[in-house]
C-alpha cells in the first residue's frame, strides 16, 4: 500500500468519526439495498431577522413571537430578538454606555406567544436566534400602523431566515410609488450582495446595484429607483450573495394606495399557488418572471369556495424569458375568496410570481401582496392574529385534504383553542372567523397542520380598518421548517473497497 493510499484512509476515517457515512450495501450484502429513510428531527437553532418597520414618525409597530410545542425538542433554550444598532455605519452594536444592546423580546417556553411594541421612526431592524425547545417553528410577524404620509395603511411582514438568493415579482420604480429592498446581515463577517432588477424588455442594467456591501450585525436599504435607468411600473427583482448570507424583504410604499411588505416568492418552478385573494378585492394584478432561457407559457385558475374556474378573457399568460410579464385580472373573486393557481400549458419552464391585491375605492384604497409560497407541509404558523379582523384561507390544489388549526394562548393571557377543517380537491375555503383562544387577552398565533388528503397552501388576512380606509396585510403560510431531514448514518469503509 503506498503512502497516497494509506494517507486517504487516515482521512476519511477521521471524517467518519465526526460526521458518520452513510451506510451502503456491499456486493455480497444479501439485504435490503436501498437506503435507510431520513428520519426527520427538529431544528436545533432558527434565525430570523426583522426589517426597519418604518420612516414614519406616526407609525406604531407590534411583533408578536412564537413556537409550537413540538415532540422530541427536549432540553432548555430560549428566543429572543436584539436591536440592530449598526444601520448604515460601522459602530459595534452596543447600547450608549458601551455594554451589549438588550433584548428587545425574550420566549423562554414553547407553546406561548410573546409580545412587543415600538412607536416612530427610530424603530431598529431586529436579530433574532431561537434555540433547543424554541427553535423548531421559531415565527415572529412584525406589524406596522399609520395613518398618514406615503404607505400610510397596515404593513406586515414575517421576519425571515437569512439565505443567499430571492426573487421578488411585482417590485416598482414608478411615479408614486417608493420601494425600497432591505438586507440584513445577522453573522460575523461582512456580505456582498447583488441586486438585479428586471423590466417588461430585459435587464434594467445598473451598476449601483453590484456588490452591495452589507456589514457584519446590520442592515442596509436601498431604493430601487436609484437601481434603474427610469421609471417602471412592474418590475421582478433578483438579489444575490456573492458571500455571506442576508434576509432580504422590500418594502413599498404609495403615494396614493397604501403599501406593504413585498415577501420573496417561492423558488422558481412551474407550477405556482397563490393563496388567499380577499373576497372584496377590487383589483388584482398578477407579475410574473422566467429565470431561465426559455419562454413560459402558463395556465391560470382561480379556485374558488366552489372550484376551479378559468378566468374569462385570463386563461393564459406568456413570459418571455428574463422579461416581466404582467397582467391586471380586475376584480377577479367576483365576492368570493380564491387563490390563483398557476401551471404550465405544455412545456414546464421555472417561473416566480406575486399577485398585489387592492381593497377599498376612491382614496380610501390600500394595498397588499401575496407571493407564490410552499405548501403548508407538515405545519405552518403565523403569528399576530387579533380577537377580530383575522381571516384564514386554505387552498387544496388537488386531493380534498383536512386541516387542523390550533390558537396559541394569547401574549396576555387565554387558553388554546383547535378546530378541524375540510378543504375540498381544487377549492379555497376562507375561514373568516379562525379558532381564538378562550379568555384572549392581547395578540395570538395560529398554527396550520394538515392531518391527511392532498396538498395544503396558505394564507393570513390581518385586517385593520381605519377612518374609512381597508387597512389590512396578509402573510403565506409556508411550512415553518421546524424539522430538518437527518438520514440514519454509519461509518462504512468498503466505499474505498470499490
Amino acid at each position: 500500500m503506498n503512502r497516497t493510499t494509506q494517507s486517504l484512509i487516515a482521512v476519511v476515517v477521521a471524517l467518519g468519526a465526526v460526521t458518520g457515512y452513510a451506510a451502503t450495501s456491499g456486493p455480497d450484502d444479501k439485504g435490503d439495498d436501498r437506503a435507510k429513510s431520513a428520519a426527520r428531527l427538529p431544528v436545533e437553532r432558527t434565525s430570523l431577522l426583522c426589517p426597519v418597520p418604518s420612516a414614519s414618525d406616526l407609525a406604531e409597530t407590534s411583533y408578536t413571537a412564537f413556537t409550537p410545542k413540538a415532540g422530541g425538542a427536549g432540553g432548555t433554550g430560549k428566543a429572543e430578538l436584539l436591536p440592530v444598532t449598526k444601520q448604515l455605519t460601522d459602530a459595534p452594536q452596543e447600547d450608549a454606555k458601551g455594554k451589549e444592546a438588550k433584548p428587545f423580546l425574550t420566549q423562554n417556553k414553547p407553546g406561548e406567544a410573546v409580545g412587543g411594541e415600538e412607536s416612530g421612526a427610530e424603530a431598529p431592524a431586529l436579530i433574532g436566534t431561537a434555540d433547543g425547545p424554541l427553535a423548531p417553528g421559531w415565527t415572529v410577524q412584525q406589524t406596522t400602523t399609520y395613518s398618514a404620509g406615503s404607505g400610510r395603511g397596515a404593513q406586515g411582514t414575517n421576519c425571515t431566515a437569512p439565505d443567499t438568493d430571492f426573487w421578488f415579482p411585482a417590485a416598482s420604480t414608478a411615479k408614486d410609488r417608493s420601494d425600497y429592498i432591505h438586507l440584513t446581515n445577522p453573522d460575523d463577517s461582512a456580505a456582498v450582495v447583488d441586486v438585479e432588477l428586471f423590466g417588461p424588455d430585459g435587464e434594467v442594467t445598473s451598476p449601483v446595484g453590484d456588490a452591495i456591501q452589507v456589514q457584519p450585525h446590520s442592515s442596509v436599504p436601498v431604493l430601487l429607483s436609484t437601481l434603474a435607468d427610469k421609471q417602471y411600473t412592474n418590475l421582478t427583482m433578483h438579489v444575490t450573495a456573492r458571500s455571506g448570507r442576508v434576509a432580504a424583504a422590500v418594502q413599498s410604499s404609495d403615494e396614493k394606495l397604501g403599501g406593504d411588505w413585498l415577501p420573496a416568492s417561492a423558488d422558481p418552478a412551474a407550477e405556482a399557488v397563490l393563496p388567499g385573494i380577499p373576497k372584496d378585492a377590487t383589483s388584482v394584478r398578477l407579475v410574473a418572471f422566467a429565470p431561465g432561457s426559455e419562454d413560459a407559457d402558463v395556465k391560470l385558475q382561480l379556485a374558488s369556495p366552489t372550484g376551479t374556474i378559468t378566468p374569462a378573457g385570463h386563461e393564459n399568460l406568456h413570459i418571455k424569458a428574463g422579461m416581466t410579464a404582467a397582467v391586471d385580472l380586475g376584480d377577479i373573486t367576483k365576492g368570493e375568496a380564491g387563490s390563483l393557481l398557476l401551471s404550465p400549458t405544455d412545456k414546464a419552464v421555472p417561473v416566480v410570481a406575486a399577485l398585489r391585491v387592492t381593497r377599498g375605492k376612491g382614496s380610501d384604497k390600500e394595498t397588499a401582496f401575496i407571493p407564490a409560497t410552499n405548501a403548508a407541509g407538515t405545519r405552518a404558523t403565523v403569528a399576530d392574529n387579533r380577537a377580530k379582523g383575522s381571516t384564514l384561507s386554505l387552498v387544496a390544489p388537488g386531493r380534498t385534504a383536512k386541516v387542523k388549526v390550533t390558537a396559541s394562548p394569547g401574549t396576555e393571557g387565554g387558553t388554546p383553542a383547535a378546530k378541524t377543517y375540510t378543504v375540498k380537491g381544487g377549492t379555497t375555503l376562507e375561514i373568516a372567523k379562525p379558532p381564538v383562544p378562550a379568555g384572549l387577552k392581547g395578540a395570538y398565533a395560529l398554527t396550520v397542520e394538515p392531518v391527511s388528503g392532498g396538498e395544503v397552501y396558505g394564507s393570513r388576512m390581518l385586517s385593520l380598518p381605519e377612518d374609512g380606509i381597508p387597512m389590512f396585510t396578509v402573510q403565506t403560510l409556508p411550512d415553518d421548517r421546524g424539522t430538518v431531514s437527518v438520514p440514519d448514518a454509519e461509518r462504512d469503509l468498503t466505499v474505498l473497497q470499490k
